[in-house]
């Protein structure tokens, strides 16, 4: 099937869907004003291309890429892989937003996957999307925009202009109403729904978007270059596998590893909570979880090959940045939590990050500490977009990715999420404190109200730091020494050098009110760290501060 880009009679005239197609010439005002091309060449040179491939849910810290043998080849070989990449929300929606704002929550105040949370609302609509980088793309840097998959959790909601709504900045817009499905769900196709049923030929939907994604490459204009974002459902449930893949890794059970169920012991009170050891019952549902996540992955992999391929067939894979990521991590019975992800530790903020591309040495693994705050600015420094121009917090790649020397870099990221739940008491689990949510038929629950927590995540030569302070009556900490602890089971909160303790704590509260240049000041144990940016002209300390979404 052949996909249209959006028609000139939807889009309002002017907004950045409605640029031509075929007519280079009058983009060079626009390429000349804006975006001069990631060697800062003349607007006529050829610019990049760039693919940028969303997993949902799929983790690193506990093998979530062994599936994945074409995509590490075709990616991680043929250029670099970030072995300390992170996520700034352990949740889905909010972790898009950041890719698509380059903010952190507190900047683009999308919270949950609610519409009450800002999740695909009409406050994210008018504020946010017209900044995103794919808009900055198609607007400023003439670059024909592909969208295909799952986009937020509410999008196409019939209070936020349903399946009819087409996001600033896409040419082409092939989305998934709310969240992942495999069969019977409902695509909006630049703004009109075609559903689909359960028929594995024409309906599996990571299938779907590869044949969408290789028609964009076959009938897309060759006069511009082009930017596809496709984010699939895996691995998220409810994990339905091809059917030639359904019988795969039946051997494959979670990792056992240290911190898998066990007790949290000395952890925020929600994962005190949980029971252990877990069920037998508890304990089979998620060794097939996770079996069953790894087979839906094996669809991605042929997705990343036919891509890979085509671009090769068609003689542009050498001027084509990919990147290869997911919206947050996993757990499967880690300190006795059953399956989900939300919570602070590194198997849900920690993901996959493989990048090829021009410049790009194959071979490579880098250690420096990234999030997915920096692929737009990446994206955007790789079309010639200067990243002063945006409000964006991250930083680009693009120096690490080309090898720079003597190259200063982050040490620290701001993790931040609000937790969901209401102030009352479940009725299936009376004993429960009220506010829980994500509970299991065993009462065991992923999350709560006052699971909101904000952390400071902290790499160098010498340390290897977790600091996080809940929003709790208690203002919980937690700390981990990562080095001589990488499972994250004891808490030196109350242990660590008091000195070291409140500078972490400085450092949170001036991440949690940064934005934009004051993102990217220097971590605690650089040279110009400088506590005194907690106080304003009046001498007194900043609040802690946790994101609430816009009214």
């Amino acid at each position: 099937m052949r996909l249209l880009p959006l028609a000139p009679g939807g889009p309002r005239r002017g907004s950045p869907r409605h640029l031509p197609s075929c007519s280079p010439l009058l983009l060079l005002p626009l390429l000349l004003g804006g975006c001069l091309g990631v060697s800062g060449a003349a607007a006529g040179s050829r610019r990049p291309n760039v693919v940028l491939l969303l997993t949902d849910d799929q983790d690193e810290v506990l093998g979530g890429m062994t599936p994945l043998k074409k995509t590490k080849a075709l990616i991680g070989e043929m250029g670099m892989t970030f072995s300390s990449a992170y996520v700034p929300s352990a949740l889905c929606c909010p972790s898009r937003a950041s890719i698509l704002t380059g903010k952190y929550p507190h900047n683009h105040h999308v919270v949950n996957n609610t519409l009450e949370g800002n999740c695909s609302s009409k406050s994210w609509q008018k504020i946010q999307e017209p900044n995103t980088f794919p808009a900055i793309l198609r607007s400023m840097c003439g670059y024909q925009t592909f969208f295909a998959g799952k986009y937020l959790n509410e999008y196409g909601a019939p209070d936020a202009g349903g399946l009819e709504h087409v996001p600033l900045g896409w040419s082409y817009w092939y989305a998934l109403e709310k969240n992942s499905k495999y069969y019977n769900y409902t695509l909006s196709i630049n703004g009109k729904a075609r559903k689909h049923g359960e028929n594995y030929s024409v309906d599996y939907l990571t299938d779907v978007l590869a044949n969408v994604s290789l028609d964009f490459l076959d009938y897309k204009s060759n006069s511009e270059p082009f930017f596809m974002m496709i984010s699939t459902p895996a691995p998220h449930s409810p994990w339905t596998a091809a059917p030639q893949y359904q019988k795969t890794f039946q051997n494959v059970f979670a990792p056992r590893n240290k911190n898998f169920n066990i007790h949290g012991t000395n952890k925020h009170w929600l994962i005190r909570q949980a029971k252990t050891p877990m069920t037998n019952s508890s304990i089979q549902f998620l060794d097939n979880a996770f079996r069953k996540r790894w087979q839906t992955l094996l669809s991605v992999d042929d997705l990343v090959e036919k891509l890979v391929k085509r671009l090769e067939f068609n003689g542009e894979l050498n001027n084509t940045y990919i990147f290869y990521t997911s919206d947050n991590g996993y757990h499967t019975g880690q300190f006795s939590l059953p399956i989900d992800k939300r919570q602070l530790y590194e198997f849900d903020i920690k993901v996959p990050l493989l990048v090829r591309g021009p410049g790009i040495k194959p071979n490579q693994t880098s250690k420096m500490l990234v999030a997915n705050i920096d692929l737009g600015p990446t994206i955007l420094d790789i079309a010639g977009y200067s990243l002063n121009k945006t409000q964006m917090d991250g930083m680009s790649l693009l120096p690490i990715l080309r090898g720079a020397s003597n190259l200063t870099w982050r040490s620290d990221i701001l993790v931040e999420y609000q937790g969901e739940g209401r102030n009352v008491t479940d009725p299936t689990c009376p004993s429960l404190s009220p506010g829980v949510s994500q509970c299991f038929p065993d009462c065991v629950c992923e999350d709560a109200y006052n699971n909101t927590y904000a952390c400071v995540r902290t790499t160098t030569a010498l340390w290897n730091l977790q600091y996080c302070e809940f929003d709790d009556q208690e203002v919980f900490v937690e700390v981990y020494n990562l080095t001589a602890d990488p499972e994250q089971i004891t808490n030196i909160a109350k242990s660590i050098d008091p000195e070291i303790l409140g500078k972490m704590n400085y450092r949170l509260m001036m991440l949690q009110s940064c934005s934009g240049p004051t993102c990217r000041t220097p971590g605690v144990f650089d040279p110009g760290f400088d506590p005194r940016l907690m106080f304003n002209n009046h001498g007194s300390v900043r609040t802690r501060r946790f994101s609430k979404p816009p009214l």
